[in-house]
């Protein structure tokens, strides 16, 4: 009869051990592989990341207004893979897209390229090399994004429709999560900086933009995400050139949700919705957002 305990007993504790190294390698990517967190040596990460502002509405000089519809649509491709065998520095590329439609235009009209005169344009606007790394060892779910972004585009405006800078950014955005116990909540927060410079005529030329964010989210389980957000925005001027460019600033508050699915091992999939719910001297808009991310 002892015997038949005993085995039974040491069943069972085979039994607990099977099951939590199957919860542990059950670990979905948008569990284990948030913004904090560097590739293997190897790995790749390559995330497609659409977003289409839309605004009726803006604010400047104290005064909020109703405008003729404005939209930006953006579409960007990032790029990384491991490069250490301390799993501390990836190395990647950024591409963007860009298409804009104002002067009262229907939001979905970005998606016509027409370039129609005076409400329409669109194009490839900017890449940009870049590199991620985590500068302390201890703590392994820090790290920065540093990159350097070239411009495409000869002119900012053209027939009164903006596309994109025509200036160089210099980007470092600081990630940093925390996981609570159990698992199910996560909270991330990010730093964006971008010091603007380069082209004088530039709208945004001697400016650093500050965009700090907080992000907490919930997992109903390991494939599904739901989380709300908070964002500021801050737009600070050095002073404009001597013809009197960019001699402003702006900020901006913005709220938000989303939710992420993972779809396979490999791919997931991003849904986020936010509205600018007050600023100084910007638009006053919404934004809708859609992701893909496949890590390999």
């Amino acid at each position: 009869m002892k015997k038949i305990i005993i085995a039974a007993i040491a069943i069972a504790i085979s039994f607990t051990g099977f099951s939590q190294e199957d919860e542990e390698t059950s670990k979905s990517v948008i569990q284990e592989y948030t913004p904090s967190i560097l590739l293997k040596k190897g790995q790749w990460d390559i995330k497609w990341f659409n977003n289409l502002y839309t605004e009726t509405r803006s604010t400047f000089d104290g005064v909020e207004s109703d405008i003729p519809r404005n939209t930006f649509f953006t579409s960007s491709v990032d790029i990384f893979t491991g490069i250490s065998e301390s799993n501390r520095v990836n190395i990647g590329l950024l591409l963007e897209f860009r298409s804009n439609a104002i002067g009262g235009r229907d939001a979905l009209d970005v998606f016509s390229f027409d370039g129609e005169r005076g409400t329409a344009r669109s194009g490839f606007t900017s890449f940009a090399p870049a590199i991620k790394f985590n500068p302390i060892k201890s703590v392994s779910n820090f790290t920065i994004q540093t990159a350097f972004h070239i411009p495409l585009i000869d002119n900012e405006s053209e027939d009164g429709v903006f596309l994109d800078q025509d200036g160089f950014i210099f980007q470092n955005r600081f990630f940093y999560d925390y996981s609570f116990a159990g698992g199910d909540w996560q909270l991330f927060t990010e730093l964006n900086t971008e010091y603007n410079f380069g082209e004088q005529d530039s709208f945004a030329y001697n400016s650093l933009r500050l965009t700090p964010g907080v992000f907490l989210s919930y997992f109903p389980s390991s494939k599904f995400t739901v989380l709300g957000f908070v964002q500021h925005l801050q737009l600070i001027s050095f002073g404009g050139n001597d013809q009197g460019f960019n001699d402003f600033s702006q900020d901006a508050s913005i709220l938000g949700a989303g939710a992420k699915y993972q779809l396979s091992d490999e791919l997931n999939v991003e849904f986020l919705y936010s509205n600018f719910v007050r600023g100084n001297d910007t638009g006053l808009g919404q934004t809708f957002n859609i992701g893909l991310r496949a890590l390999f």
